[in-house]
């Protein structure tokens, strides 16, 4: 079994909090939870809670902590755009609390997930020893209109009564202008070609790209945030050949949502999970344990 334990970590004017949900004898694995979104550390119906409980009674030590003004940590709010620093402190606290810990998985859901990869591409910390990223957000106006009109246009324009309503004068008309608008902003540019800075999306593809870390991609069939992650890494030069890496591995769980908030699915991604951590830890020594 495993205990929770609550901590106060990171400087004294911007105190952070996370709880610690630790094994009696941990493996030389342990995993931090980026919590992306307006939400902290307990995550929409409990999912962080169940998540770190799990994975702790599998053996491997999980922080889950709020990020800079996000439930009961201090400081402004942070986009996941500057998440860098609190990553670091909370992979401080990890080591500090796990002698003989080896390396860290960073465990995040949309644009916690965004968060993970664009800490790699700031930091290439030795300390991450794996991500597993769950429904990336990596959304802009272009994919979002591409999404749109493969996922929902192009599907009424398949259905007989989308045509009734279109011949009779009725709301198809405004499905009909909902589409040409989203061709029109599905064919503009992203980024203008004198651009210095990269964009969040290259920069999370080129983390991708350049680790050398395994890496778990779990994908929801029935939510708009994963088919756009597809869109963009089937369309974006800058994702070519992601899913093809060797040290990725993808599961596709259909029928579940953005958050896996089905029992089923939450279960599932609990499991994956798990699975997963085990073909990359190794049992720390007895005297490893703290004291």
């Amino acid at each position: 079994m495993s205990e929770d334990i609550p901590h106060v970590f990171g400087p004294p004017d911007r105190p952070l909090v996370g709880i610690l949900s630790r094994p009696a004898q941990p493996s030389d694995t342990a995993v931090l939870v980026i919590v992306g979104g307006p939400q902290y550390r307990i995550g929409s119906h409990r999912q962080f809670v169940s998540l770190a409980r799990a994975i702790a009674d599998a053996g491997h030590a999980v922080l889950r902590f709020d990020h800079g003004g996000m439930g009961d940590s201090a400081g402004e709010a942070q986009g996941f755009e500057s998440l860098d620093d609190d990553i670091a402190l909370a992979l401080d606290l990890l080591y500090a609390q796990i002698p003989g810990l080896r390396q860290v998985v960073l465990w995040g859901l949309c644009d916690g997930a965004s968060a993970a990869l664009l800490y790699w591409h700031a930091r290439r910390d030795r300390r991450v020893g794996g991500m597993c990223l769950l429904n990336p957000w990596t959304r802009s106006a272009q994919s979002l209109a591409r999404t749109h009109v493969r996922h929902y246009y192009l599907q009424r324009l398949r259905q007989p009564a989308f045509w009734r309503k279109l011949l009779s004068g009725g709301v198809a008309w405004d499905a009909l202008r909902g589409l040409l608008g989203n061709l029109r902003a599905a064919r503009r540019s992203g980024a203008h070609a004198g651009d210095a800075a990269l964009s969040f999306q290259d920069r999370m593809a080129r983390a991708w790209r350049d680790s050398d870390v395994p890496l778990l991609l779990l994908l929801s069939g029935d939510d708009y945030t994963a088919k756009e992650f597809l869109e963009t890494v089937h369309t974006s030069p800058a994702w070519n050949g992601a899913l093809t890496r060797r040290a990725v591995t993808r599961e596709d769980l259909a029928d579940a949502d953005h958050t896996f908030s089905d029992p089923d699915a939450k279960r599932a991604v609990e499991a994956r999970t798990i699975a997963w951590l085990s073909g990359l830890a190794s049992p720390l020594p007895s005297d490893g344990a703290r004291t």
